[in-house]
């Protein structure tokens, strides 16, 4: 991997990085912040997906998270959205909600997406490997995100609770299977087998096969999406129902920008700093 930038930032380092991903067939950017205890050991991370429509950028440069995390000698992995290049299929519409920038976080089956839309296995696999064997982070991981970053956190963090220590997100899709945000992206990347869609589907995986990680969710009420893509009363009830425990905090006013998740990151990365430093 070949490191593009780095900036000094509250006394730990925010650098940027390319590289030709096997999984997804193109090049890839993601950034990084290390805290300055990474300077003399291994840290963990967390590693946090952003929504529709974000790079790796989004985070780094509007969340606020470097302060608390070079407090809790926490790394930040922030990987982009989507595969990107000039022959990475996209919606031929222009839509911002299928294809550039909104990969979703799903293993595509289907053509014209399969060739590059692996984002599953990228987040899960060869991301973690790159940056734990390039870098100074350990294996103990968490994993977070936003909108459509936060649907892919609890899915992935469902999918595989030996890989990480806990889970948040901000403004979750929480059960893509009912709402038309992820009918769209379900059908064109999975095909119609809605069975195929369940496994992508926090609410669903939980319902089927329960849930053992901590979960801090955090939803604003001001949010616009809030009924129609995000339903977070379905996995309030989901997580009701299993023993494995888990939060949903309810926010009156705000809403679904970067100023609610800057408002609550500390939460989120002491939440975590809990698990990952046990």
């Amino acid at each position: 991997m070949k490191q593009v930038s780095e900036t000094r930032c509250f006394g730990g380092r925010q650098l940027r990085f390319e590289h030709d991903s096997e999984v997804l067939n193109c090049a890839m950017k993601f950034s990084v912040f290390l805290p300055l205890r990474a300077e003399k050991a291994k840290v963990p991370a967390v590693y946090f997906l952003s929504g529709l429509t974000c790079t790796d950028e989004n985070f780094s440069t509007k969340a606020g998270a470097q302060r608390v995390a070079t407090e809790l000698g926490i790394a930040l992995i922030v990987p982009d959205t989507s595969p990107r290049g000039d022959n990475v299929a996209d919606d031929p519409d222009g839509a911002y909600d299928l294809g550039l920038g909104a990969g979703f976080y799903v293993n595509a089956t289907q053509e014209p997406w399969k060739n590059h839309y692996q984002m599953y296995d990228y987040i899960v696999k060869e991301l973690p490997e790159l940056v734990e064997a390039e870098l100074p982070i350990n294996d103990k991981r968490a994993i977070a995100g936003h909108s459509m970053g936060g649907h892919g956190a609890l899915v992935i963090g469902l999918r595989n609770s030996d890989r990480y220590s806990s889970i948040s997100a901000f403004s979750p899709i929480t059960n893509p299977t009912q709402c038309p945000w992820g009918e769209k992206a379900f059908s064109a990347y999975l095909g119609d087998d809605r069975e195929q869609w369940q496994q992508y589907d926090a609410v669903e995986i939980i319902k089927s096969k329960g849930q053992t990680l901590p979960i801090r969710v955090d939803q604003g009420l001001a949010d616009g999406f809030l009924e129609e893509q995000l339903k977070p009363e379905n996995l309030k009830e989901a997580i009701a129902e299993v023993e494995g425990g888990g939060t949903v905090h309810l926010h009156d006013g705000y809403d679904h920008s970067y100023y609610f998740i800057s408002s609550f990151i500390e939460a989120q990365l002491r939440f975590h700093a809990k698990y990952l430093t046990a």
